[in-house]
């Protein structure tokens, strides 16, 4: 998956698709079916 995968652009603008890590917030958290997990701080997420 490139970065650009986790962006929608459309005419008015562009979207996000992912989430930000909360504690760094430059990057962007991987989604392993019950957890988010940041790579750069370690952060994760459990759901």
């Amino acid at each position: 998956m490139t970065r650009g995968d986790y962006y929608d652009a459309d005419g008015d603008g562009v979207e996000v698709t992912r989430e930000s890590c909360p504690r760094c917030g430059d990057t962007f958290l991987a989604e392993h079916g019950d957890r988010k997990h940041c790579g750069g701080c370690g952060y994760t997420d459990r759901e």
